[in-house]
Order: structure tokens, then sequence, then C-alpha cells
């Protein structure tokens, strides 16, 4: 018993060493689970996913289970545990954190300690992300129904395209999508699948959406990562004198806020409409659209800087057109004042946050030019 209170004395030592303060796996603090055969610290959340790997991952709690030996975890620990298993993590691939979906840390897991992608042992994986031409058959939900066909994509980095195909014998694709200004993000709950993605671009004036799905997470993970792959060698190619830090967060990118709001016309005489708003800080656009999943927005606004006569202030009054809700927000534009309403008042606080910090960033000489456009109706 005196040996197995002085191992458990020595775990909890362990545990607030520099470097194992933190998950291993998703960067959570004050981890309380430890992989006795990996000889890491883990979080509650990471310890299910090792779990489910036992050929190469036994799990213990630090603070409920004795421990007979701690002396591979004086070994190991995270630091020492990162230096083998994410010794050649390609630039593009994504490390999830704690509030990505479940299907990114499974999958960042399995990665490092299953396939043991990034121990230097094998380029072939690397390759596979960055190869010319990478293709999956997908579950994509059709443009006016919900009704999920498979289809053929194809990634390219000869031409930084992403093409699919209806047929599996056609020659001809149905839609081409550049690099340009594609994005790529899972979203879970709103597709209705643990492995759901959307594909987000603009073609012509409009940002359209293509929301996916595989059986397998590692497939659709994979396209994932390709995806961000084929961007930073398109960005690299666009911006050869930025450096890799710079751009990487520019691969891919979560909207900074998402949800319903009602929303009026430009006479605010109009009456209130429920519409699905979406906020991406990387563009400055608040996109909207009927529903969640709808193919194409309805339209998209510019937000710009207060310098630039850019405002978003709590709209006093009670919405009496048609509309439900009466947690009001105005947002002013140099062209226009946009009335909008919340379901609640935490609600209207996080819409309002979410736009003064896009209005508190200032713009790039990108920003600048789909201002322009935007102001022109192109």
């Amino acid at each position: 018993m005196a040996c197995v209170e002085r191992n458990n004395k020595i775990m909890f030592d362990l545990v607030r060493q520099p470097g194992n303060t933190f998950c291993a796996d998703c960067g959570v603090p004050d981890p309380d689970w430890a992989s006795y055969t990996l000889g890491i610290f883990v979080c509650l959340n990471c310890s299910g996913i090792h779990r489910n790997l036992p050929a190469v991952s036994r799990m213990k709690s630090i603070r409920l289970d004795h421990w007979d030996d701690s002396l591979f975890m004086q070994e190991r620990g995270n630091t020492v545990a990162k230096a083998i298993f994410e010794k050649c993590v390609p630039a593009f691939f994504y490390q999830p954190l704690q509030k990505d979906c479940m299907v990114l840390k499974d999958q960042w897991i399995r990665a490092k300690y299953e396939r043991r992608e990034f121990t230097g042992e094998n380029e072939l994986f690397k390759q596979a992300y960055c190869s010319e031409l990478f293709e999956s058959t997908l579950w994509k939900k059709g443009k006016d129904n919900k009704q999920f066909l498979k289809r053929i994509f194809q990634l390219s980095q000869k031409d930084f395209t992403l093409r699919y195909f209806i047929k599996e014998d056609s020659k001809l694709p149905k839609v081409i999508i550049s690099m340009k200004d594609l994005n790529a993000v899972f979203q879970p709950e709103k597709i209705g699948h643990n492995h759901g993605l959307q594909i987000s671009y603009v073609h012509g004036e409009r940002t359209r959406n293509l929301f996916v799905y595989h059986e397998k997470g590692q497939v659709i993970v994979s396209l994932f990562n390709a995806i961000r792959a084929t961007r930073l060698a398109y960005l690299q190619r666009k911006h050869p004198t930025l450096r890799d830090n710079d751009l990487i967060p520019q691969l891919t990118r979560y909207c900074l806020k998402e949800g319903y709001m009602e929303k009026t016309g430009p006479t605010h005489r109009e009456p209130f409409k429920k519409r699905w708003f979406t906020l991406c800080s990387m563009n400055r656009k608040l996109l909207y659209s009927k529903n969640p999943l709808d193919a194409t927005e309805l339209g998209a606004v510019f937000i710009g800087t207060e310098s630039h006569s850019y405002s978003a202030s709590e709209s006093i009054g009670r919405s009496s057109r048609g509309g439900r809700w009466n947690c009001g927000i105005m947002l002013q534009t140099p062209d226009r004042q946009y009335v909008f309403m919340c379901e609640q008042h935490q609600e209207q606080k996080e819409w309002l946050e979410a736009f003064r910090k896009i209005i508190s960033q200032p713009m790039t000489p990108e920003d600048y030019a789909n201002e322009a456009n935007m102001r022109r109706g192109k």
C-alpha cells in the first residue's frame, strides 16, 4: 500500500510539471487521465477516444485509479511524447482544440498514435494529402431537397480546384471550384451527421454551400486536410513573400457567429422575416439565407470599420411588423441602416460582440476591394 501511495503522489507531481499541465491532444488545461502505455496526460474527453485504441493506448485516472508503477510516466510525459508522435506534423494539418468536433479529435489522435503519421517513419501519408489528384466519393445534399446522393469529388493541386461529378464515368464535372475563395468547416449538428462537412465558395456574386459527409471519419478528415494542403500551396504561389505562419490562419476558418435572427427591409416598414445568418471575420461579411442548409445565400452585408461609418448598437423598441422577437440590433453602414431582432438577450449580446469585434479590426487592401465591389453591386 505504501508503494501505491508513493506512486500516486509521484503521478500528482508529474501532472503539475511543465508540458503535462495541458492535455497532450487538445490542449485543455488540467488533464486528469493518463495513458500508461504512451506516457501522456490527457483530458476526460480525449481519454474516451484513447479507450477505443486498446492496442496502442491504455488509460488510468490520475485521481481514481491505483498506480502500481509510475516509472514509465516519469521517463515520458507530454513533452517527450510530442517529440516522438508529432515530430513531422505538416504545416497544413489541422490540430484540433477542445472546441472542435469529435471526428477531428478522433482522427488527430488516431493519426498520431495508431497510424503514426507524424513520426517520420513513413512519408506516404503526407504525400497522399499533397498529391496532384485527391479523390473521394462522398454523400452530398441535393441543392433543392434534403436527400443526400453519392458524388465523386476530385481535388487538384495542379490547377488548384475542387470538382465534383454526378456520375462515376462522367468526364464533365458538375461544378469546378477555385481554391481562391474556398472554405471548409465541420458542421455535424447542422448537417445531422457526425462527419458532416460544409464546403463554401464564391460563384459569381453569391456564396454557395455544399454539405457532404462520409461514413468513415478518416476519409472525410483526410479530404479536409487535403483541402488545407491545396489551399496552402495556392496561397504560397499567390503570396510568395509571406511566411507559412501568416498563411496557415487563412486555410480554413470557422465563422465568428451563426444563428437565426429576424430581418426587416431597407425602409424598416417591411415585415420582419426569420433568416439564418453567418458572420465570417476573414471576409468581413454577414451572409443570410432562409434555412441553415440552403445552397445559396440570399444576400450579404459587408462590415467595415468605425472610421468608415460602420457601427453596431442595441436597438430600443419592440418588433411590431410580423416579428416575434424583441431583442433588437442596429447595424449601421455607409449606405443603409439594418435592423435585426434576436429571440433572447444573450443572443443579442453575442451578435453585438461579434459585430464589434469585426468593426474593431483594421481592413486589408483586399477588404477595401471587396467593400468597393459590394457597394457597386458586383
